[in-house]
């Protein structure tokens, strides 16, 4: 499984039409491909969360941009394209009990790779899980106590 620990930038977007345009033409006149990302939102601002190619530009880029930029390290596997793929790492961590505390992927083509991130506390722990190639036994259901269920 090929994989690696990359920098997510997470930017700070006022909800309003353009916004996102801006962020990503920015990006495009600077030839920086985006790997991968997320777009969050509420009703006063949205997270972009996304992975590219070149992360020092992007940082200088993101930064002239004068909204508010973080970066955070990040787990990027690459994965068949293919019913399971995701369900096999997630899988993987849970048996190993390591928390996910948010993923995304790219879609991939069809018969080709896709890229999932993943942001996990324990990046160097996940990357030695991920690396066995142990029989998988499904993660067991979580279930809600009788006073969290709706």
């Amino acid at each position: 499984m090929n994989m690696n620990v990359v920098k997510q930038f997470s930017v700070f977007l006022v909800n309003k039409p353009g916004v996102l345009a801006q962020v990503c033409q920015v990006l495009a006149d600077q030839k920086i491909n985006i790997k991968a990302l997320t777009l969050v939102d509420s009703q006063e601002h949205g997270v972009l969360r996304l992975v590219v190619e070149d992360g020092d530009v992007a940082a200088r880029v993101l930064g002239s941009l004068n909204v508010p930029v973080t970066e955070a390290d990040v787990l990027c596997i690459e994965m068949d394209n293919r019913p399971g793929a995701m369900a096999d790492v997630c899988n993987r961590l849970a048996n190993a009990h390591i928390n996910i505390n948010y993923a995304y992927c790219t879609s991939g083509a069809r018969g080709g790779k896709t890229t999932g991130v993943f942001k996990i506390a324990d990046l160097k722990k996940a990357q030695n899980v991920l690396a066995q190639r142990k029989p998988l036994r499904k993660a067991a259901l979580v279930k809600r106590s009788p006073a969290t269920k709706r």
